[in-house]
């Protein structure tokens, strides 16, 4: 039975949307006129994600991709019905029923059709890309191997949770400044180009002297007023020109290599990149996937041009017989500790248990520095408004008071 979406026409001419199982278009377009509705068009789910990939007109960026949260409820439902000791089609229904996103439906009525068509879990998520990472589908592929679908659905489903989890703390640790940095430039842009012109207006009909830092912010208010419009456009233009330059791979190399070269930010990539990799590759070691293909899956998660290459090199010289960690110490990109986990894991023949040691470790240490960061940058983001704003109200104090002196 697959899963067909659907739209009709019920009996006062509405247009109605929906999701609906069935064996064949034919007895779809009856069970939806027992119902009182007019089929408009149906078509299956799994076909649309199938064009999706092949360039058609529906997109599974669109309306069949997952997001973080959305993917990390599907594979803890999913989980805990599987474990529980249901039947793998009547979970992904239950998963189905239980969302409220219509892509999620869809979706997992499209992997259930192809489930109850006798494909695998991996296999039937393997038509839908754009759903399910290379990482999740590899891993519950060795997973229905080795006959342990439950636990490996756990383990994915917590590092869905920990990574969900993560991101939120960087969101909602980099917030407050970001907004506080619109602020500022907003308020001391507002100052700037309307209040200093108008206040600076009256010192020129007097036609006093003015002290130099009055007539730095007046020249630095009329280049607002003019060029201020001409320097956002070229801010723009500037981001636009940097973006697509990072599609190139030389450009985009030279510039993951310069941010690993700078103090803290690099440290910050560096334990990111890591932590990422190390968590999947302990992911898909730990399920049974060989390492060579868990250290290929593994690379596709790390951002970091050159790092991703010290993985390609490290795998071929696993493939040749070193080991681990010393393979990916040569690139001497990766922290000296996780280097260290590795090789007491390959040691003691617990190198899952390792390597998610080690990503528990970077993980740790990512949120710890990105909260020290915040925490001085508010600091600091305050301090240098409060200077730039007093700056001004000196500029324009200062003729004020020399007016004054000449009056007495």
């Amino acid at each position: 039975m697959a899963a067909y979406e659907y739209s009709a026409l019920d009996a006062r001419g509405r247009q109605l949307k929906g999701l609906i199982e069935g064996d064949t278009q034919r007895q779809v377009r009856q069970t939806l006129r027992e119902r009182g509705l007019t089929p408009l068009d149906i078509k299956e789910v799994a076909e649309k994600a199938l064009r999706s990939t092949s360039g058609g007109g529906f997109s599974l960026n669109r309306g069949g991709s997952f997001n973080s949260t959305e993917l990390s409820l599907f594979t803890r439902q999913l989980a805990t019905l599987t474990r529980s000791g249901l039947p793998l089609d009547e979970a992904l229904a239950a998963v189905s029923q239980q969302s409220e996103s219509k892509r999620v439906q869809r979706v997992t009525l499209g992997v259930r059709s192809r489930v109850t068509e006798g494909n695998s879990l991996a296999r039937a998520m393997s038509d839908f890309p754009g759903a399910f990472p290379t990482l999740f589908r590899a891993t519950i592929e060795a997973g229905e191997s080795a006959g342990k679908l439950d636990s490996v659905l756990e383990r994915l489903a917590d590092y869905a949770d920990r990574s969900q989890a993560i991101k939120s703390k960087v969101m909602l640790a980099t917030f407050y400044p970001a907004t506080l940095t619109l602020v500022a430039i907003g308020v001391i842009s507002l100052l700037m180009s309307y209040v200093v012109p108008k206040v600076v207006g009256v010192f020129d009909s007097i036609g006093a002297d003015l002290p130099p830092l009055t007539k730095g912010l007046i020249a630095s208010s009329e280049f607002l007023q003019n060029y201020g419009l001409m320097l956002l456009l070229a801010l723009i233009a500037g981001i636009v020109v940097f973006t697509r330059a990072l599609k190139n791979d030389a450009f985009r190399r030279k510039y993951h290599l310069w941010l690993l070269s700078v103090p803290l930010i690099g440290r910050l990539v560096r334990g990111a990149n890591t932590g990422r990799f190390m968590r999947t590759l302990g992911i898909l070691f730990g399920a049974g996937v060989p390492i060579l293909d868990a250290m290929r899956i593994g690379a596709q998660v790390v951002e970091n041009l050159p790092m991703k290459e010290a993985i390609d090199a490290a795998a071929k010289r696993v493939r040749e017989g070193a080991s681990l960690n010393k393979s990916l110490a040569e690139s001497r990109l990766f922290p000296p500790i996780t280097m260290h986990l590795i090789g007491s894991g390959e040691a003691s023949g617990k190198l899952d248990e390792m390597l998610d040691r080690a990503a528990e470790n970077q993980e740790k240490e990512l949120e710890t520095l990105i909260a020290a960061l915040m925490s001085l940058f508010e600091p600091v983001l305050i301090l240098t408004m409060g200077t730039v704003v007093l700056l001004i109200v000196l500029a324009i104090l200062l003729p004020i008071f020399n007016l004054n002196q000449l009056v007495q």
